[in-house]
């Protein structure tokens, strides 16, 4: 298709323009309007949702409350960027180092092509273009909370995510499980500060939260079922002292994932005894606060399948390759507790795999601009197939 060709060079020109002017989670104004610009210059509906998201919506033929969505995130990240791109990060401090900008680029260049051939698809598209993917609470779950769905019977939600340990031009798939879900921990330890040199007298909050974070290990170690792959991180400790100051209190916080909603639930209440019972055997007390994060990704097997099969036909069964289960989070998740929903890779490394294209979340990262053409065609050949 000779449209498919003047999109992945449209892609190109979008992804630059994104990447040149990134915005944080739910701060994405100027992307928002960037994107709803271009949708509107090719004549496809659409309307804001979840603050600083866009929904377009393309009628097809036959059942119009048949849907398929497809979804791209939008927002960027906190990171000094040194790449040295002529369309570097134009706003200090705040870098495309997760890919969000490949994601938004091939999904609007794949909904002008759609729209001029909007008569070959089945019932509805939506186009969900998301903000805030990178924090709490996500913006799937206010996407949500507006309801955009209902009234259609949703039969696909198709995410898509760089990969850079994949090769361009290859995909990867995982059934089921695939990524887990994400809270996130804080604990406060108050005691009783003072001179260090003589602890006696205090109640030393540090020694406490330093005890704490040994026992937590005990969660996955000797709570967890070995089926369950489980993580409970502490990242950030301050205990605002000095080399003779033993401060009145300590702050930690930290993340716990799974994969099993029943285990996620008894996980936190096992969390917060065990840090009580610390605390208490240190003559301190301690408040913990577990926010409630992202749901962890479940692929549905019977879509999976399909997608993986149109992906084959269209690419080759080289292009395909299984994923591993992994311990980090996407809101996507929010989207596979309601719909049959497939969230899969797309390789940015390089015809060759061996493109040093650096690592998500990096100042270097460095996705493959090729790899657009099969982000694109990909998700054409979803829509025009599912």
């Amino acid at each position: 298709m000779a449209e498919a060709a003047s999109a992945v060079a449209k892609a190109v020109e979008y992804r630059r323009h994104i990447h040149k002017h990134p915005e944080l989670s739910f701060k994405e104004v100027e992307t928002c309007a960037y994107v709803a610009g271009m949708l509107e210059e090719n004549g496809i509906e659409y309307r804001k949702i979840a603050g600083t998201g866009v929904l377009a919506r393309i009628e097809g033929r036959g059942d119009l409350k048949s849907a398929v969505v497809l979804r791209a995130d939008m927002d960027a990240l906190p990171v000094h960027e040194a790449t040295g791109y002529d369309f570097a990060s134009c706003n200090d401090g705040v870098m495309h180092a997760c890919g969000h900008d490949m994601h938004t680029a091939a999904l609007l260049a794949a909904m002008t092509v759609i729209n001029r051939y909007r008569d070959c698809i089945e019932g509805t598209l939506f186009g969900l273009f998301q903000p805030g993917e990178e924090i709490n609470p996500g913006g799937a779950s206010l996407v949500l909370k507006e309801h955009p769905f209902d009234g259609y019977d949703v039969r696909a939600v198709i995410g898509e995510h760089v990969d850079p340990d994949l090769p361009t031009g290859t995909f990867g798939f995982r059934e089921g499980k695939y990524m887990a879900s994400s809270d996130e921990i804080r604990i406060t330890v108050n005691g009783e500060g003072g001179h260090a040199a003589l602890p006696h007298r205090l109640k030393d909050p540090v020694v406490a939260a330093a005890a704490i974070i040994t026992a937590l290990q005990q969660v996955v170690s000797r709570n967890t079922n070995p089926d369950v792959p489980t993580v409970v991180s502490i990242g950030r400790v301050v205990a605002d002292g000095s080399t003779n100051v033993i401060p009145d209190s300590v702050f930690m916080a930290g993340t716990l994932r799974t994969f099993d909603e029943d285990w996620r639930a008894k996980s936190k209440e096992r969390i917060c005894r065990i840090v009580e019972s610390v605390a208490d055997a240190y003559g301190v007390s301690a408040h913990v606060d577990i926010s409630k994060g992202f749901p962890s990704v479940v692929n549905d097997p019977e879509l999976t399948s399909k997608v993986v099969s149109l992906m084959s036909g269209m690419f080759g069964s080289d292009s395909v390759v299984p994923l591993a289960i992994r311990p980090t989070a996407e809101d996507f998740g929010f989207y596979t507790q309601l719909y049959p929903a497939v969230f899969y890779r797309f390789g940015v490394g390089g015809r060759l795999g061996d493109r040093n294209v650096g690592r998500l979340h990096t100042s270097l990262f460095d996705p493959d601009e090729e790899a657009l053409e099969f982000a694109v065609t990909g998700l054409l050949n979803l829509a025009f197939n599912l």
